[in-house]
């Protein structure tokens, strides 16, 4: 009973039996409403397709329609429906006296007409003076001439003489042994030329049978059934093909639905009819009716499923957090030699290399707790070391000047005082900016070990404008590189000469000019320093010039850094620029 109540308790068997209630009543209800939604959204989009495709068909077969009806134009010269616009060409004279059409003879014409389409069988042209008939046929069949009923296509034809004649199918009975259906196109020919009259002169009458094979490549594209109703009728509801055997009216129906049937229908204008198409329901959607039958036993099972995990569920996943409970019990009471074994990669396998991840980064942390007060007094300790070493050093260097003091050697004495004073500023790393003075310091210390070493052959000028403030910082060590590339590359190739200093204010900024009357620089080389100043892969013979140059840049900006001029014979100047800082301004 205590185990049952303990089992009852449990976050994972609430969690199983709310999934499972919770999930079931959303499934069944969403799956009724997404059947019934489904099967209502299949019938429309159907019923959609279906009209469309009804329309595409009704549109191709008005346009083939239209195609026969250029054809049957070709007999004039740029005239239409047979109303004048200004002529030259005497129709009448030329069937009557020439037997000609378009200044071709007819039976020519006639061959023309008959091989522009595949589906043309025969073409006739009865001349109105004295019913002689003229024909062309693709196959030999024989034309009795007393069966073709041409008298009565014209008395058709009479009431809308300049307008294109349509007849039905009818079967070739005018041709030998020939019962095929055919439908016959009719124009006719009149004369347009001299004046208008009230009736239509009417010189002759074309006529070509078609073939109502022609009907087949439309009405292939959708896939009838047996009990499925297909028709082309004409305003008098005569069929020009159907999969019926007697014609049927309801022309008038379009997208309607009845229990049984589906009825579409599209017009076609040049026969003044409709294309009408009656689908049958239950063979449209039987696979539909299939489909739900399937989706309601596939619910039925998914629920059967969906009660199976979620029991699995809560087993699987109650026994890696009971492990985890268990071990988390154990770290809590001080013991950390504890290890989870991670056997997947999901977010139970990820929950228990944290567990062990934690666990060694506690031990890690009292053990860095441990050691961190030895680590630091070996760090004092080090420092102290360092301090040490460049004093003895600085020391040595005094102890060897006053010797040479002593023994009245000043000139050794004041340059081991000088190398000290660079000794002490270049070791100091503590400060990245100094100010202008000590930079000068420094630079007049360096110069005097040049001059020394050079018998005076060279001379440092400085000028420095009364708006500089001596406390203003700029980048230590900017400067000596800078003489130190005026001596060598600029004095030492002419033996003698001066190097110039001068630093003044520009707007915002420090403008230090440092100059010299060397031997200069061409304009090629010139333009090749300056060129490896900017770029950082370019290798470059000026080390200190780039060093300095790419130092200020990444200090203080782009808009600083160093700028370069040169003539040959004149010397080089090295202009550097450093930001004022605000409380300077």
């Amino acid at each position: 009973m205590h185990i049952g109540g303990r089992r009852f308790k449990s976050i994972f068997v609430k969690f199983s039996a709310s999934f499972i209630l919770v999930g079931l009543i959303p499934l069944f209800a969403l799956s009724l409403f997404s059947v019934q939604t489904f099967s209502s959204y299949v019938e429309r989009y159907t019923t959609s397709n279906l009209q469309q495709m009804v329309l595409y068909m009704s549109y191709n077969i008005n346009s083939a329609f239209n195609q026969y009806n250029e054809i049957s134009k070709l007999m004039y010269t740029g005239r239409y429906e047979g109303y004048v616009e200004s002529a030259t060409m005497n129709q009448r004279y030329n069937v009557n006296e020439l037997e000609q059409i378009n200044t071709i003879p007819i039976d020519a014409f006639l061959k023309t007409i008959l091989y522009s389409d595949s589906f043309i069988r025969s073409v006739y042209f009865v001349r109105e003076m004295d019913e002689k008939i003229y024909y062309q046929e693709k196959q030999s069949k024989g034309l009795t001439l007393d069966l073709l009923p041409f008298r009565d296509w014209k008395q058709e034809m009479s009431t809308s003489p300049a307008k294109m004649g349509i007849f039905p199918p009818h079967p070739e009975l005018y041709y030998m042994g020939s019962n095929k259906n055919v439908i016959t196109i009719g124009r006719n020919l009149i004369d347009i030329s001299g004046p208008l009259t009230q009736e239509p002169k009417v010189v002759g009458t074309l006529f070509f049978d078609i073939d109502t094979d022609m009907f087949n490549p439309f009405f292939g594209e959708i896939d009838l059934n047996e009990k499925d109703e297909l028709v082309l009728l004409d305003g008098n509801d005569n069929v020009y093909f159907g999969n019926l055997k007697t014609p049927q009216a309801g022309t008038g129906v379009e997208g309607k639905m009845s229990d049984e049937m589906i009825a579409l229908s599209e017009e076609i204008p040049f026969l003044n009819g409709a294309l009408v198409v009656k689908i049958h329901k239950e063979q449209l959607f039987q696979q539909l009716f299939t489909a739900r039958a399937t989706v309601y036993i596939a619910i039925l099972i998914c629920s059967f499923v969906l009660i199976v995990m979620g029991a699995w569920f809560s087993r699987r996943l109650a026994a890696p957090i009971r492990n985890l409970i268990k071990q988390m019990a154990i770290v809590e009471s001080g013991n950390l030699d504890v290890q989870l074994t991670v056997d997947s990669n999901d977010e139970m396998g990820r929950l228990s290399h944290g567990f062990n991840r934690m666990v060694n980064r506690l031990q890690v942390y009292i053990n860095e707790a441990y050691i961190a007060e030895i680590k630091q007094k070996q760090t004092e300790l080090n420092a102290l070391k360092s301090q040490i070493r460049p004093h003895y050093l600085y020391n040595t260097l005094e102890v060897i000047r006053m010797n040479a003091v002593d023994k009245e050697v000043d000139e050794v004495a004041d340059m081991i005082l000088s190398l000290s004073n660079q000794l002490k500023y270049v070791i100091d790393y503590g400060e990245e900016r100094v100010s202008i003075q000590s930079e000068l310091e420094h630079l007049h210390d360096y110069f005097y070990i040049i001059s020394v070493r050079f018998d005076n052959r060279y001379e440092l000028q400085t000028d420095i404008s009364v708006e500089v403030d001596l406390n203003w910082p700029i980048l230590k060590l900017s400067l000596q590189p800078i003489i130190e590339n005026a001596v060598q590359h600029g004095l030492r190739l002419r033996g003698k000469g001066t190097v110039g200093l001068t630093i003044e204010k520009r707007e915002r900024n420090i403008a230090v000019t440092v100059y010299d009357d060397g031997i200069g620089m061409d304009a090629i080389t010139l333009q090749r320093v300056n060129e490896s100043l900017d770029d950082l892969k370019a290798p470059s013979k000026n080390v200190g010039l780039k060093n300095v140059h790419e130092r200020i840049k990444s200090i203080y900006g782009e808009e600083f850094g160093l700028s370069i001029s040169s003539r040959v014979h004149i010397g080089t100047s090295v202009l550097l620029l450093f930001p004022i800082p605000e409380e300077g301004i």
